[in-house]
């Protein structure tokens, strides 16, 4: 039997999370989950994550894994609120170390943050499989955008994270530390390899003016249409315009609270003696200065 795809849209930072799960046992996984920050008030909310969660005891899905498809710029993750409530594991793509090692250093994070990636419960290697229910579940390292980044193909379902966008909007930048777009052009190939009925899962749409936002499209929908590499794009002509056109690109407005949260797995920074807990924000900072 098929999974079952159930999507929710978080507008503030325009993000597609889904529950996801058997059809047979009710095995589930919830993907990319939102934790929604408020950036002027410093403040969070877990209204969105738990109107996953309440879909899924409606059902009485048992759920048993907690999947990020990388370690997000521009949200912070509910995954440790929803591992305390479910028990769920959380994983993530393997290539965390690096993000966390980049990361660190541009913080100055505490000593006592080890960057070896075991905040999460799993990490996944390329094209390691899993089962969820009677579902085989394969996780695809798809770097570019980031080194984490991955793909988890369920049946004819996958979901893609930030590697790739509708197609009237394009594909995921490739400047943050440990991007390239060669990386995400040939991780792009990839995925245009899989069989053409391949069902591509949105973490973000951003639509443009006429058209309200849309979480799927397909494998050959993306190949013949995508505004950045579909059919007939070389890879130096996409390595030149993903270039050019990140250059131009502002960072994301919640970059510096939301990846010192993701490479936690979602749990915040640990309290200073005061009891309060900071997320901290770099003053003048070239990153790029801190990485050579």
């Amino acid at each position: 039997m098929p999974v079952t795809v159930k999507e929710f849209f978080e507008p503030q930072t325009n993000t597609f999370a889904y529950v996801v799960h058997d059809a047979a046992t009710g095995k589930a996984a919830l993907i990319d989950p939102v934790w929604i920050y408020n950036h002027a008030s410093s403040s969070t909310r877990m209204d969105f994550a738990e109107q996953m969660l309440e879909y899924a005891r409606a059902l009485n899905l048992d759920i048993e894994w907690i999947l990020e498809t990388h370690a997000h710029a521009d949200h912070l993750t509910a995954a440790a609120w929803l591992k305390q409530q479910t028990g769920a594991k959380v994983g993530i793509g393997a290539g965390v170390v690096q993000v966390q090692q980049a990361f660190k250093t541009l913080y100055n994070l505490e000593p006592e943050f080890t960057p070896d990636g075991s905040q999460f419960d799993h990490l996944f290697g390329d094209n390691e499989s899993f089962m969820l229910g009677e579902t085989t579940v394969t996780a695809l390292h798809t770097p570019g955008h980031t080194n984490d980044s991955m793909v988890y193909l369920f049946d004819d379902c996958a979901f893609v994270g930030d590697t790739l966008f509708m197609p009237d909007y394009g594909t995921a930048r490739c400047d943050f530390p440990g991007g390239d777009a060669g990386t995400l052009y040939d991780s792009i190939q990839r995925i245009h390899a899989l069989a053409d009925d391949i069902k591509l899962y949105m973490c973000h749409d951003y639509p443009p003016a006429g058209r309200g936002p849309e979480f799927m499209t397909t494998v050959a929908q993306s190949k013949a249409n995508n505004k950045h590499i579909r059919a007939g794009v070389s890879r130096d002509e996409f390595i030149a315009m993903r270039n050019s056109r990140d250059a131009k690109l502002g960072m994301p407005k919640l970059i510096w609270p939301s990846i010192q949260v993701n490479i936690r797995a979602g749990q915040e920074p640990p309290a200073e003696a005061n009891g309060v807990t900071y997320l901290k924000t770099p003053f003048n900072l070239n990153p790029a200065e801190l990485l050579d």
